[in-house]
């Protein structure tokens, strides 16, 4: 391979997915030799290995995550890096760990280039998206540099590279997603701002238990200098004495219940720290109160930042949320036309189908994930004329709404073109209402990822669209 033998010290980066190839770019930039393993071998992937080994970066395509993989270059193994997906305690890699190597997490490279810069880390099972993308706007809008990361948007250490290249231009702050993946690979990693916006059932696929789950996630909260917590969140409120004293918000606490809370918004809608009204709670443009959660959570992590309440009120003022998060897609006569591909649990559609208002249709499926449906189903029965679901899990979700004694309208369907136009016809009769596109399930039975899935809703919608 070029610029490489196996006499030299070599890092190895399993995956040519966006983590990855930051991973192997950061390491390359600091002279590092560099090894991409890559199981895939599609057309796709060839031209995407050409580019990179163009940066003398080398790549194997055909690669699995198997031991045998190793063998070659096991003497002069420095590293192997892992992208979040990859389980933690996969079995080749606690063979390599017998063997005395490093294995490291993309995560963990970022925090060493960057930990001179103070991090926000924001977890959660839900909402942590929208509290990342808005903590960052709300900043940025201020003229305080922040970049965003990790979980979304770019790779941590994609932004660790360009702090390398360019460190006259070193961001003052970093908000970055942290997904219980991320932190079970990286429990080093020590925010000074630490945000954990709810918690409910999900990944335990990976995780094995709830307790399990709970422990990652209240590590990087433990690690932070200064805490954040949603009351709102029934476990999280339920175990406060579990978790290490910080800062708690809620939208629902009553002035007379200010003693349980930091953060609060009045009988009045007036955002209110500690007894002080800073603003009211109607410049935020996004519905549902899971947004008023989110509102919360970052007025008290910009207000630990140092930023006035007339500063966070005029950068509230025009966020206009995030992409295939409960994102208005335009109408159809008086129907709202909402995609939230990014409700990969049952949970997060929940919130979404409590935000909607009028008829509903529900279009949902995919790959069902282990959870609890119970508030799902509960209100699938409460707002929901329809529900018209799609994909691998489509059968299996039409006996569980059947099983709940929903009384509306229930169709099922292989792919989600049949369920766009079904869930079209009806409404056909509708002077006002609600296509919401919330799937509940992981994209992974026939999408790359949800944003994949997301941007597939909205084109088979484009051409109903007036």
């Amino acid at each position: 391979m070029k610029n490489l033998n196996h006499n030299h010290s070599i890092n190895i980066v399993i995956g040519l997915g966006v983590s990855g190839i930051a991973a192997a770019r950061f390491l390359k930039s600091k002279g590092q030799n560099v090894l991409v393993f890559e199981k895939a071998q599609q057309s796709s992937y060839k031209e995407l290995a050409k580019k990179i080994k163009e940066e003398g970066i080398n790549v194997q395509l055909g690669t699995p995550l198997e031991f045998s993989s190793f063998e070659p270059w096991l003497k002069n193994i420095s590293s192997v890096i892992l992208s979040p997906g990859i389980a933690w305690d996969h079995p080749t890699l606690n063979q390599l760990r017998e063997r005395g190597i490093l294995v490291e997490a993309e995560i963990s490279l970022a925090w060493k280039g960057l930990r001179n810069i103070p991090w926000i880390g924001i977890t959660g099972t839900n909402g942590k998206t929208t509290v990342t993308h808005m903590l960052n706007h709300v900043l940025n809008e201020n003229l305080i540099y922040s970049e965003i990361g990790g979980n979304i948007g770019k790779a941590a250490t994609e932004i660790a590279l360009k702090v390398l290249e360019s460190p006259k231009r070193k961001p003052k702050w970093l908000a970055i997603e942290l997904s219980s993946y991320q932190i079970e690979s990286a429990p080093e990693i020590s925010p000074h701002i630490g945000i954990w916006t709810t918690f409910t059932p999900d990944h335990l696929e990976r995780h094995g238990s709830m307790k399990n789950y709970f422990k990652i996630k209240r590590k990087l909260i433990e690690n932070s200098s200064i805490r954040i917590y949603n009351a709102d969140d029934v476990f999280l409120n339920n175990n406060r004495t579990k978790l290490p004293i910080g800062l708690w918000v809620s939208s629902k606490a009553a002035d007379s219940d200010s003693h349980l809370c930091d953060f609060w918004i009045s009988a009045e809608g007036i955002v209110t720290q500690q007894g002080k009204e800073l603003f009211d709670s109607s410049v935020l443009k996004l519905k549902g109160d899971h947004n008023l959660q989110n509102l919360l959570l970052v007025t008290a992590a910009a207000r630990a930042v140092g930023l006035s309440s007339k500063q966070i009120k005029d950068a509230i003022g025009n966020f206009q949320g995030i992409p295939h998060r409960f994102e208005h897609f335009g109408q159809l006569r008086n129907i709202e036309i909402i995609n939230d591909s990014k409700a990969t649990n049952f949970d997060s559609s929940a919130i979404a189908l409590a935000a909607t208002n009028g008829k509903t249709i529900l279009i949902a499926g995919g790959q069902i994930k282990q959870g609890n449906s119970q508030s799902w189903l509960k209100n699938i029965n409460e707002k929901a004329y329809g529900v018209v679901l799609f994909g691998e899990g489509h059968e299996n979700l039409k006996l569980l709404i059947n099983k709940s004694g929903f009384k509306g309208y229930l169709r099922s369907y292989s792919n989600l073109s049949e369920a766009v136009n079904e869930s079209i016809k009806l409404t056909n009769d509708w002077e006002t209402g609600t296509i919401l596109f919330s799937p509940g399930c992981a994209s992974f039975d026939q999408y790359k990822n949800f944003e994949a899935r997301g941007n597939h809703f909205k084109n088979l919608i484009k051409k109903f669209l007036i």
